[in-house]
């Protein structure tokens, strides 16, 4: 498959993070879980986040787009645009996902695109629209995510141990 692209931040993002001395584009990525099932996050902002997932390899035993593969896509984009709203002195921590699943897909490559329905201190939701190839809807999910204060410590940590191989000190 190569190298996929890096996702697309708005600059002014990118800048409030490298102020704290966090490198943004090093530190995010769409998770373990993510990269096993090929999740790739096209483009990110508080305002609307975007990715992709392949069918192929996140089937149920009948063939069909697996319901949990739509909620780890909605759950993700959800999170990251909950995550770039709350700033780089917080975190999203995900307290309610809710997937309706419209219609099955058997192949292809779906794509998701997560708006936000309420941005405030404490909680941001946002509602996630899922379709296939053809513009279908395949999935609607909302997932509401609770602020919490970060570390930013321990981001600086992970950073380093990803981009220099390092391990956190304790």
């Amino acid at each position: 498959m190569g190298e996929q692209p890096p996702t697309r931040f708005p600059q002014e993002i990118i800048d409030e993070y490298a102020r704290l001395g966090v490198d943004l584009r090093a530190l995010f990525s769409a998770g373990h879980l993510g990269s096993r099932m090929g999740l790739r996050i096209v483009e990110a902002s508080p305002e609307q986040v975007t990715g992709t997932l392949p069918v192929e390899g996140n089937t149920q035993p009948y063939g069909l787009l697996h319901g949990g593969a739509s909620a780890v896509l909605a759950e993700t984009l959800g999170s990251v645009g909950s995550m770039l709203h709350a700033g780089p002195h917080r975190i999203a921590v995900g307290v309610d996902l809710n997937c309706t699943h419209h219609s099955g897909v058997r192949a292809g490559l779906v794509t998701g695109v997560a708006r936000p329905l309420h941005r405030g201190r404490a909680t941001a939701t946002y509602e996630t629209v899922i379709t296939d190839e053809r513009g279908r809807r395949v999935c609607t999910a909302r997932l509401t995510c609770l602020l919490r204060d970060a570390d930013l410590d321990q981001t600086r940590a992970q950073v380093a141990e990803l981009v220099e191989g390092t391990a956190p000190s304790a």
